[in-house]
């Protein structure tokens, strides 16, 4: 790649091009066990493990699903949050070149059904009340041959272990359950004590398919992006470069990013195992107490995270009165970070809060601000090594505007995926003459730093989580009394936005609004539920009949002004 502007305004010692490693997944992590193997790998409250004793763990894993017939490039779904068994699931599926989907713990039926049969997983790994709340009723409805169940507190120890699952019964819906084995139902602790560590060799090329990671990309129709080991391999040596002056083996890494979000799977697990550092696991982002407790605990030194976080931890009672001072990196994406959110978090603790940028389809991150440089409130930053980018014309998708004026900003990078699973025609769209089209309306300044202004897709970001409008008003619409609707993200402060639905109704039927959330949250992960729903007589509409979303949302930033 020839010299961009972005380059002069790299920290010290990042260079415009990586002499990347080809390395797989795997390899990352046999390479950890084997230089840090007595080090400590994760921590997930009264239980560590040693990077020796998590390879143990996950060869076991390995051997057990190599017995139930997982092989090279079959789906295995992981639907848990940042609990050791994640962890182990993950490295235990990549090490057999297997593909991994990675879903939501938060997802209803309607949304598990869909991605899942997309995908057509044959192994699932699942949280024990999970099964027990939705899976088990809808078996007959998914491809999936055999189930792993996992415990929280099958990994604690005494006497965690025996009070945990008291607390998690109580808790509102239960965090635990019972579920008795079978034939296609395995315990995932059992079966792995059970199992001896000895799984097949497998031959894994670092451009084989690791993960189908499910996003909408540029419309709301959900479809898994295909990442390859050299997509998230490279990401993470990008990331590795750019943070300068990492101590190998005894970083500490807040896991507070959720594992089933490509920001989290990458920053916050490959990213860590890739230089041997500790992995500090959370399984609830909103827990704010343990988040402040665990960095003074574990005297963490990286924190990646979303806004939402950030602004939680400024506004935690007595939060001056708590030591932060182990952490050196500060990381932020998923979602814009407001100015006074940064500039609070830094007076408060000294750490400079680095803002960046990615996509699903990016493995994520293509952007950051420099970790030591100069930050620009608002910005994106500069493109990362091997990073080209570039901000073309709205309409015809090709012409590069000049600097400072709004486009489209297309992308080109060793981190881009190979495509969309089974959608040939949506990746050609997303992915003309090797640049990959984000849909997000940037600009670029005289420096190279980038700023977003708008997004193309209309796509809402609720606390790092994507919510499509398309997906909810498909449900709001299937309501009786609901003749259409059209749902936008709003500016939120705790929470980055927040989802509005305007509904208006079918002559001569009521309903309220209440109603209508109860409605959504049958059919709808939390976050995407409308916070708010407005009715009106009638929806802005183009002379062709499209709901005109832009005009909502001029209309509330009016109102907010």
């Amino acid at each position: 790649m020839d010299h961009r502007v972005w380059h002069d305004h790299y920290d010290k010692g990042v260079p415009p091009a990586i002499n990347y490693e080809e390395i797989t997944l795997p390899q990352i992590f046999a390479r950890a066990v084997e230089r840090h193997g007595d080090r400590p790998a994760v921590s997930f409250m009264n239980c560590n493990l040693t990077y020796a004793e998590l390879n143990d763990q996950v060869e076991r894993l390995a051997t057990a699903l190599a017995a139930l017939g997982v092989h090279k490039d079959t789906k295995v779904a992981i639907h848990l949050p940042n609990l050791p068994q994640t962890v182990i699931a993950f490295f235990a599926t990549a090490r057999l070149g297997a593909q991994i989907v990675m879903t939501n713990p938060l997802y209803t039926e309607r949304e598990i059904e869909h991605q899942w049969t997309d995908a057509g997983v044959s192994v699932a790994i699942v949280l024990d009340a999970l099964y027990a709340l939705r899976i088990k009723g809808m078996r007959n409805r998914l491809p999936v041959r055999h189930y792993i169940v996992a415990s929280i507190p099958e990994y604690l120890r005494f006497p965690l272990n025996a009070l945990a699952p008291l607390k998690l019964k109580r808790q509102a819906p239960p965090m635990v359950a019972k579920v008795e084995p079978g034939t296609s139902v395995h315990l995932f602790k059992k079966l792995l004590k059970s199992t001896a560590p000895k799984p097949p060799g497998v031959a894994v090329s670092i451009d084989d398919v690791v993960l189908l990671q499910y996003t909408g990309g540029t419309t709301g129709v959900s479809k898994g992006a295909m990442l390859t080991h050299r997509n998230i391999s490279c990401n993470v040596q990008q990331a590795t470069t750019w943070i300068t002056g990492l101590n190998h083996g005894h970083e500490v890494l807040l896991a507070c990013l959720p594992y089933f979000h490509i920001f989290g799977l990458t920053i916050s697990l490959n990213f860590p195992v890739y230089f041997g550092g500790l992995l500090v696991l959370m399984p609830n982002p909103r827990d704010i107490p343990g988040i402040v407790k665990n960095i003074e605990k574990h005297k963490a030194t990286l924190l990646p995270a979303v806004p939402a976080i950030f602004n939680a931890i400024t506004q935690y009672p007595g939060i001056e009165k708590h030591d932060l001072s182990s952490i050196k990196v500060c990381a932020s994406g998923s979602a814009p970070i407001p100015a006074s959110v940064s500039q609070r978090f830094e007076a408060l603790t000294g750490i400079k809060i680095s803002e960046g940028y990615g996509l699903t389809e990016t493995s994520p991150a293509t952007h950051f601000n420099p970790m030591a440089g100069t930050k620009k409130e608002g910005s994106i930053g500069p493109a990362w090594p091997d990073t080209d980018a570039k901000i073309v014309d709205l309409d015809d998708g090709v012409t590069e505007m000049p600097i400072g004026t709004e486009g489209e900003l297309v992308i080109k990078g060793p981190q881009v995926m190979k495509g969309y699973w089974k959608r040939p025609d949506e990746t050609n769209d997303m992915i003309r003459d090797g640049w990959l089209h984000t849909g997000d309306i940037a600009k670029m300044d005289d420096d190279g730093y980038f700023y977003i202004v708008g997004r193309t897709k209309d796509m809402i970001i609720c606390s790092g989580c994507n919510v499509y409008p398309d997906e909810v008003d498909e449900v709001l619409t299937a309501h009786p009394a609901v003749l259409e609707s059209a749902t936008i993200g709003i500016p939120d402060e705790r929470r980055g936005e927040t989802v509005k639905s305007f509904v208006v109704l079918r002559p001569e039927y009521s309903t309220s609004a209440d109603e209508l959330k109860e409605h959504c949250a049958a059919q709808l992960a939390s976050y995407k539920v409308p916070r708010i729903i407005e009715f009106r007589e009638a929806l802005p509409k183009s002379t062709v009949l499209k709901i005109l979303r832009r005009e909502l949302r001029e209309e509330e930033l009016a109102k907010e002004s």
